[in-house]
């Protein structure tokens, strides 16, 4: 049986190997992550072999929801693993994060063994550093407008972020939630418990930043890190939407001064958030990374 815990600063070092032996693109596939989102789902960690682990137990009577491990070492013998937890739980084996890349290792190793339900709200928004950093093409225009516009209405500069700068965001963050009634949302809550890890663990976990200040008040913030070998993802991005144009200059600058030495950006999910997924596709992204949740037969 795996034999699971809370995840902690003190398990970076292994499920980072972890994860750069499988250099998988989906978002999930982040320590940062992992450790800031850990309460939303109850989400607990287990090691076997070389494989890192991450399981979502929910609550009540909710099935245990496994990410697709990354590491290396004897998959059938993880996978049984996995489904005797699932299975101890009176439950069947689900496994999410499913990409395409993943489903062929699953299908190799467990042949006719699951079935594969979409799920659209999950993919993830892959864009091209350099679209993001130049806004180049005529797709672009009304971007390029918006970002035009503010830079010729206000007097902004972009830096990148430092620990002097985190009291600023974290208040930029605190005055947002409250502007949006966050504290009756549970995924805004469960956003402000994230941003204050980042920044309470913020070079320990290899974080990264940009700042936009207008007349020394900061009103907009970025932060990510490298994903993989090519990619570099964005885990929180916030601005006050009352500068018009706020929003389109922080993911240019991030782009082309934070992100610049990546081929792509993964901006993460939508989560069916209509608005979110509006702003997203307005980016226009690169590509979809396609997430299916697998479930036994």
């Amino acid at each position: 049986m795996l034999d699971f815990h809370s995840i902690t600063i003190e398990d970076r070092d292994w499920i980072t190997e972890a994860l750069k032996y499988s250099d998988f693109q989906g978002c999930e596939y982040s320590f940062a992550n992992n450790l800031a989102w850990c309460r939303a789902g109850n989400s607990k960690i287990a090691r076997f072999q070389n494989f890192y682990i991450i399981c979502a137990f929910g609550n009540n009577n909710s099935p245990p929801l496994f990410t697709f491990p990354s590491g290396n070492g004897d998959y059938k013998a993880l996978l049984n693993e996995m489904e005797s937890t699932a299975n101890s739980l009176n439950h069947t084996l689900y496994i999410r994060g499913i990409t395409d890349k993943t489903m062929k290792i699953l299908d190799e190793i467990a042949p006719d063994k699951f079935h594969y339900k979409e799920e659209t709200d999950d993919f993830d928004y892959i864009y091209n550093t350099s679209n993001l950093a130049t806004f180049s093409g005529k797709k672009y225009h009304k971007k390029r407008n918006h970002l035009a516009q503010f830079r010729r209405n206000y007097n902004a500069v972009f830096s990148e972020m430092t620990e002097s700068d985190f009291d600023d965001c974290i208040e930029l963050s605190v005055s947002l939630y409250h502007d949006k009634d966050g504290y009756n949302d549970h995924s805004q809550v469960m956003e402000q418990y994230a941003i204050n890890t980042f920044f309470n663990n913020f070079y320990e976990l290899g974080l990264h930043g940009g700042v936009i200040r207008i007349d020394g008040k900061l009103i907009a913030f970025s932060i990510g890190e490298k994903l993989n070998s090519n990619t570099f993802v964005t885990h929180i991005e916030k601005a006050k939407t009352t500068y018009h144009g706020a929003y389109t200059a922080i993911v240019q600058e991030f782009a082309s001064n934070i992100a610049k030495d990546y081929q792509y950006i993964n901006r993460e999910e939508d989560l069916g958030i209509e608005g979110l997924r509006k702003s997203k596709q307005s980016y226009y992204p690169a590509y979809m990374l396609k997430k299916y949740t697998a479930f036994s037969k």
